[in-house]
């Protein structure tokens, strides 16, 4: 059975259902209880509804991951106002455009070089505020507005068409009510931030990450008995690379499900998160921020079909070629994806277009392939494949062996120009911290192991420099534009 709520209502229901006194969220030693939470929701909407926001205005949050954010989230959902998430870390060039692109109403910031130069508000803006009287809550026509890295250069924001009016039955995901979830990926991110919002709708207390550490995250689980977790595969990799003794240390028992995301995991590390924690409860998700439609497998069905992000859950996926046919199972092509018939467009662009067909099939942009049981495998990105002498080479792929390396942290392969090529593969290596870094002669012999030829990396560089963000995600075009301009 289930009935609807507006997200506004959230806190201050869970404090009546659960009790005022239970947790709900918290980030290291700053904890909230539910009634705190209501409290400073109450708060900051009338700090906000006296600012000028108003019914369906957009709010521009520049926040690390912290109690503040949620604090800010339901009191906009209060006021009926969709809150467009951003990273704290964007510099004044990229963050401007996406507020004229939105037309923000308010902007509130934690960087106080971001609140100077956009006359942002502070993070702890209206948490203060004397008033409190009650307030009832408004409907939002889009609970969500988020940007997507994108490559063009231009801002892009994904508009939710979910109103934020939500049905509360039983949870998803495999998400246990009134239970316990951890989240160390960035908030600015849809797949955290959604499925943390959605989790406190249904009861459940989050404990979030301002910073991931490996070692940190098992002492969460094991401290709080989280039952659910999210991951991308480079925290997976970081935490695969513990000595042994600090994962063998933590208990993990309480965990019904790790789901991973926004990435392609390499498939021995996949095996040894199965190996580790068991086929059941590992768990996978392809989609996009655009929610049209999404794949997921369990490790059981990624043992019998190794390498699959899964099949379709509620819609369906078809893989077309060059001349927009169809194509049969095992041959790669742009990977399509469609809801269930009928139904209604589930965000649109501000910024940008979409690549929805008049059959309602829509592309990511991804290339790959399904196998006769319907399980679809990722090549790679569209825009990330390199052309080399008419071969296709997928980055991923050659990612992922040069990082079974046990001294690779991370490798990022681009595509640089060749006159006789083409194109040929570029690596960019980051070694593991504290080893001995491989030379290139090392990883050319390592790698010729494990690829064929013309997909083996023609050069190589080395950084100390993180490749990839929190969320595992990487701006190849940017790696290969910088290094064009420099003549590499």
């Amino acid at each position: 059975m289930t009935n609807e709520i507006l997200l506004g209502d959230v806190p201050e229901r869970n404090a009546a259902r659960l009790g005022p006194d239970r947790w709900a969220v918290r980030h290291d030693d700053d904890v909230l209880t539910w009634g705190e939470l209501a409290d400073r929701v109450l708060r900051r909407a009338h700090a906000l509804a006296a600012a000028g926001v108003r019914q369906d205005d957009f709010v521009v949050l520049a926040l690390p991951n912290s109690n503040a954010l949620y604090e800010l989230t339901f009191a906009l959902w209060k006021l009926g106002a969709t809150p467009s998430i951003v990273s704290p870390r964007l510099p004044h060039a990229e963050l401007t455009p996406i507020i004229e692109t939105v037309g923000a109403r308010l902007v509130i910031a934690h960087d106080p070089a971001i609140v100077a130069a956009t006359g942002a508000l502070p993070a702890d803006f209206g948490r203060d505020h004397p008033d409190t009287t009650p307030l009832v809550s408004r409907l939002a026509k889009h609970w969500k507005a988020m940007t997507s890295g994108g490559s063009t250069g231009r801002p892009k924001v994904i508009i939710d068409h979910n109103t934020s009016r939500f049905a509360v039955g039983e949870p998803f995901l495999l998400l246990q009510k009134d239970g316990v979830m951890l989240n160390p990926a960035p908030l600015y991110h849809n797949f955290p931030f959604a499925v943390t919002h959605s989790a406190m709708l249904h009861g459940i207390s989050v404990v979030g990450m301002t910073k991931f550490d490996a070692a940190k995250l098992l002492q969460l689980v094991e401290r709080h008995k989280v039952q659910w977790v999210n991951l991308v595969p480079t925290m997976m990799n970081r935490i695969a690379r513990l000595p042994d003794d600090v994962r063998q240390a933590h208990d993990m028992s309480s965990l019904k499900a790790v789901w991973h995301t926004a990435a392609p995991i390499p498939a021995w590390l996949k095996q040894m998160w199965i190996d580790w924690i068991g086929p059941e409860r590992i768990w996978e998700m392809y989609g996009g921020s655009e929610g049209f439609c999404v794949t997921q497998l369990n490790g059981v069905e990624w043992l019998a079909h190794r390498g699959s992000v899964g099949r379709p859950v509620g819609g369906e996926v078809r893989i077309r070629g060059a001349d927009g046919a169809t194509l049969p199972p095992g041959e790669v092509g742009e990977v399509y994806m469609r809801g269930p018939s009928g139904t209604r467009p589930t965000y649109h662009y501000l910024g940008a277009d979409s690549r929805r067909l008049d059959d309602g099939f829509e592309s990511l942009g991804d290339y790959g392939w399904v196998d006769a049981d319907g399980y679809l495998y990722i090549s790679d990105r569209r825009t990330d494949l390199i052309l080399c002498g008419g071969s296709n080479v997928y980055p991923a792929e050659v990612e992922a062996a040069l990082m079974e390396h046990p001294r690779v942290e991370t490798a990022i392969v681009i595509g640089l120009p060749n006159e006789d090529l083409g194109s040929v593969p570029h690596a960019i290596i980051r070694p593991e911290q504290g080893a001995e870094p491989p030379t290139e002669e090392e990883l050319r012999a390592f790698a010729a192991e494990r690829l064929v030829l013309y997909k083996t990396p023609r050069s190589y560089e080395f950084t100390g420099e993180p490749l990839r963000d929190e969320a595992g995600k990487v701006r190849r075009s940017q790696l290969r534009a910088a290094r064009l301009n420099k003549g590499a």
